[in-house]
């Protein structure tokens, strides 16, 4: 599929990798971007990919909303995050893949949302987050409320939504928002790297266990027991366990297909 947006490359890792790519706006976020962006993560889903990579191009990850977009401030701010921004965030929650968020420079607004919603991020050190929607007299969205408390508890994530101030990814890695943080110049090469040796690994598991990870945030423990014991009966019957078995019995180190 043609993107004006956005650059979608299947490496041979098997690695979907995605970036937003209108650098000279840092990467703002219009409809048409997002739009895309839902569309390329729900078909790496069904591709056959086995990790998904997000990234920005050039100087940033995302500023946010493009407020500078055509069409104007809507009456209805809301009304964009219903048909464009949600389904979106939607999307990267359902995709049976893991997801990895590659950040370089600002993530703002949306566009901290965007990456938060990854399972594993890893940011450059210049790297920051930000949840400015108050500095604009708005309310943080695409899934901010719900996302930053269960990444950093309460006190911090209200701190970053009500103070509007920048959060460094050092800062991010020591509250627990992000996975790891690394040397500018390495982040390209440590993300792809990342992405390849998850997309090596048993395709199935990984997809349930993210599943259930953001499953268990809203069930009771009895609930989330139910849900590993059907977890793993899913889990059990894929060709990678299989293949594992035979490979430990063989003293072989395993080589996962993916189903």
């Amino acid at each position: 599929m043609a993107y004006d947006n956005i650059r979608v490359e299947q490496t041979p890792a098997q690695v979907a990798a995605i970036t937003l790519a209108r650098p000279e706006r840092l990467n703002a976020l219009t409809i048409g971007l997002l739009d895309e962006l839902r569309d390329a993560v729900i078909e790496a889903g069904q591709s056959g990919a086995r990790c998904l990579l997000i990234t920005g191009e050039g100087r940033g990850f995302s500023s946010g909303a493009d407020l500078t977009a055509a069409g104007g401030l809507p009456e209805d701010a809301g009304a964009a995050l219903e048909a464009h921004f949600n389904p979106l965030i939607e999307a990267l929650f359902a995709c049976p893949v893991p997801v990895v968020a590659a950040v370089n420079g600002p993530a703002a607004g949306a566009g901290c949302s965007i990456a938060l919603a990854a399972d594993i991020v890893i940011a450059a050190r210049s790297a920051y987050f930000l949840q400015a929607f108050v500095n604009v007299g708005l309310i943080p969205d695409a899934g901010a409320t719900w996302l930053l408390p269960r990444l950093v508890g309460r006190a911090r994530a209200l701190e970053m939504m009500l103070l509007g101030e920048r959060v460094s990814a050092e800062q991010a890695q020591a509250w627990g928002m992000i996975a790891r943080v690394v040397d500018d110049a390495d982040l390209a090469a440590e993300s792809a790297a990342l992405a390849a040796n998850l997309a090596k690994g048993p395709t199935v598991a990984l997809g349930l266990i993210r599943r259930l990870a953001r499953d268990a945030e809203q069930l009771s423990l009895t609930d989330a027991l139910a849900a590993e014991r059907i977890a793993q009966r899913d889990a059990g019957r894929s060709r990678d366990f299989a293949a594992a078995v035979a490979a430990f019995l063989q003293k072989q180190p395993p080589r996962f297909e993916g189903r």
